[in-house]
């Protein structure tokens, strides 16, 4: 299998190059994210370990760059940030798992092996209703050209009913899908993300693609309004 590595660190990346090699992967390196991007880009690499910060681009970037390019190769952060919104900010921007340092070499080996495993993902399906669009993997929701702002939060419940657009769904059906399953709050709070959802996607393109059905629940039209 052969893995790209890019790291800043140079003695660092040799020892993960050799610790790498021992375990039977085939290791190409880089020392900065533009070069890692290059190749990434241009050769067929089974997975990437990269690190996070780096000189002329950051692992964020060149990530989210490759996913852009729809290069779907399976990318494993190695760090020294342990923050847990840094491993939220790497696993959103395309990356597949995450190690902090200092590491063990076989547990990275392991971590490798199983990730790749897994093989490369697909691009998930773009979700569509008219010039409504979500991009599951780029996180992303416009209307016709216009990107829509919208928190994570509206962005689930917009995501739950473009799959089910055309259908009619329940309060309870959104609460279920998109908040935890032990979720204790007001169910009305559904009715809030709804609302704040259509002020975003709907109101100010003179649309009403999200309809209240009368004692039955909410749909999104099949055309987006």
């Amino acid at each position: 299998m052969r893995v790209l590595l890019v790291d800043d660190e140079v003695r660092l990346a040799e020892g993960v190059r050799r610790g790498l090699e021992a375990e039977g992967f085939a290791v190409d390196v880089a020392h900065n994210g533009v070069d890692g991007l290059w190749r990434a880009r241009e050769f067929p690499y089974d997975g990437i370990v990269r690190d996070v910060m780096m000189p002329g681009m950051s692992g964020y970037r060149v990530c989210s760059a490759l996913r852009a390019d729809e290069i779907w190769t399976p990318v494993l952060f190695l760090t020294a940030k342990d923050g847990v919104w840094d491993e939220v900010e790497g696993l959103d921007t395309g990356g597949d798992d995450w190690m902090t340092k200092p590491f063990s070499p076989p547990v990275l080996a392991a971590r490798l092996r199983a990730l790749l495993r897994r093989g490369g993902r697909e691009r998930p399906t773009v979700l569509e209703a008219g010039d409504l669009r979500f991009d599951p993997a780029a996180r992303t929701a416009t209307r016709g050209d216009t990107p829509l702002n919208l928190t994570a939060r509206e962005m689930s419940v917009l995501e739950y009913l473009l799959r089910h657009r055309g259908e009619v769904v329940t309060k309870f059906d959104v609460l279920n899908n998109v908040w935890a399953d032990d979720f204790e709050g007001d169910p009305n709070i559904v009715e809030v993300y709804i609302g704040r959802v259509r002020r975003k996607a709907d109101r100010p393109f003179g649309r009403n693609a999200i309809e209240t059905v009368r004692g039955a629940g909410y749909r999104l039209a099949a055309d987006g309004g």
